[in-house]
C-alpha cells in the first residue's frame, strides 16, 4: 500500500488531512505558497494532537512520532515522489484546474491525484491533466480528525484502481467511505445539506419560524445531531453559499439558488462562528 502522501494546501482541511495521515503512519509533505501558511498549519496540527493527548485518546509518543512524519515546503516539486497527492486549496474550479495541470507534469506516472472538493466536478478538474483516469475526489469533512466520513467521487474516467487507492488511504486513517458513482454537482452530501440549509433559510427569512425552532425541529423530529442553520454557522455561511452557487451553476435547479438572506449575511460579514455572528450570535460564548 502507498505510504508517501503530498498534501497541497496547509489550511483547515489540508492540515487535518495531513494530521490523520501522519497518525496512521504515512510520510507526509505539506505544500503551501508561504512559510507563514505552513507555520500556521503545523501549529494547528500540533495543537490538535495535543488535545487528543490531553483527552487520553492518543499517546504523547505517538503524537510526537506523527509530527516527525510531517515535512513542509513551498515547492510544488516536492510532490514528485508521492504515491498519492491530495489537493486542499481554495474551492474555485479555475484554481484547482491550474494546480492539477501543474501537478500533471511533476508527479510520477503511477501517482493518484485526489481533490478534496465538496461540490466541484471531478471530471472538469481531471480534464486539466493528461491522466484523468488517475484523478479522484476525496471529500473529507471538517474537522478532519473528528469526522468519520470520506466521500469518494468518480470522475467520468476515474479508474477502479485510482478509486481503490483513495479508499485504502481514507480507510487507513480510520474513515468510513461512501462512493459517488456519477459526478453530479454537489455529489451526495453537499447536495443534501445545501438543499436542507437553503429551505431552512427560506423558512426563516419569510417568518415561518425562528432559527431556534427550525433547528429544534430537525434535531428532535429527524434525529439530526445539529440543525441546518447551526450547521451553516459552523461550516461558514459563505462556504455553503459558494457550494450552492457551484451546484446551481451546473444544474440550474432553483432549490440550489442561494436565498436572498444568505447573500445579505455574506455581504454583511455575518458568516457564522468564525465571524462571531451568523444565524446565531457567538460574541459572548
Amino acid at each position: 500500500m502507498a505510504r508517501k502522501l503530498a498534501v497541497i494546501g496547509a489550511g483547515l482541511m489540508g492540515s487535518g488531512i495531513a494530521q490523520v495521515a501522519a497518525v496512521a503512519g504515512w510520510d507526509v509533505v505539506v505544500r503551501d505558497i508561504t512559510d507563514a501558511a505552513l507555520s500556521r498549519g503545523r501549529d494547528a496540527i500540533g495543537a490538535s494532537l495535543g488535545r487528543f493527548v490531553a483527552k487520553g485518546t492518543l499517546a504523547e509518543a505517538d503524537a510526537e512520532a506523527a509530527m516527525g512524519r510531517i515535512a513542509t515546503t513551498t515547492e510544488l516539486e516536492a510532490a514528485g515522489d508521492a504515491d498519492l497527492v491530495v489537493e486542499a486549496v481554495f474551492e474555485r474550479l479555475e484554481v484547482k484546474r491550474e494546480l492539477f495541470a501543474a501537478l500533471d507534469g511533476i508527479v510520477r506516472d503511477d501517482a493518484v491525484l485526489a481533490t478534496n472538493t465538496s461540490a466541484l466536478p471531478i471530471t472538469s478538474i481531471a480534464a486539466a491533466t493528461e491522466r484523468p483516469e488517475r484523478v479522484v475526489g476525496t471529500h473529507f469533512f471538517s474537522p478532519v480528525p473528528m469526522m468519520p466520513l470520506c466521500e469518494l467521487v468518480r470522475g467520468l474516467r476515474t479508474s477502479d484502481e485510482a478509486l481503490a487507492t483513495a479508499r485504502e488511504f481514507a480507510e487507513s486513517t480510520g474513515k468510513t467511505c461512501v462512493v459517488v458513482n456519477r459526478d453530479v454537482a454537489g455529489f451526495v452530501t453537499t447536495r443534501l445539506i445545501t438543499a436542507l440549509v437553503n429551505e431552512a433559510v427560506r423558512l426563516h427569512e419569510s417568518g415561518v419560524a425562528s432559527a431556534e425552532d427550525i433547528d429544534a425541529a430537525c434535531r428532535l423530529g429527524f434525529g439530526h445531531a445539529m440543525g441546518p442553520l447551526a450547521t451553516a454557522d459552523l461550516t461558514g455561511v459563505d462556504v455553503l453559499m459558494h457550494a450552492t452557487e457551484n451546484i446551481y451553476a451546473e444544474c440550474r435547479d432553483e432549490k440550489f439558488a442561494p436565498p436572498e438572506l444568505m447573500r445579505r449575511m455574506v455581504d454583511a460579514g455575518e458568516l457564522g462562528r468564525k465571524s462571531g455572528r451568523g444565524f446565531y450570535s457567538y460574541e459572548e460564548r
